[in-house]
């Protein structure tokens, strides 16, 4: 593997970097990899295993009412 730096990078890059591999749930370098990657058309690593377990551990997106969940779930379990 290389090393680069990046130098004079834009402040709203940064941030827009930072956001999206805050929002992915990985760090900044390995986003910038992957957007590096994703340019040239190189595929992506695998994700590890780390990095699926912070996806499914995210929090939703939207409120849910579990109860109701759970009653549906109980309901279609009696048809």
């Amino acid at each position: 593997m290389s090393t680069l730096t990046i130098r004079n990078l834009d402040d709203r890059v940064k941030q827009k970097l930072r956001e999206s591999a805050a929002a992915r749930g990985v760090s900044m370098e390995q986003e910038a990899r992957d957007r590096l990657a994703e340019s040239f058309n190189v595929a992506r690593r695998k994700p590890s295993i780390l990095e699926d377990l912070r996806r499914l551990g995210a929090k939703p997106g939207k409120p849910f009412d579990l109860k109701r969940i759970s009653d549906e779930m109980w309901e279609e379990g009696l048809r």
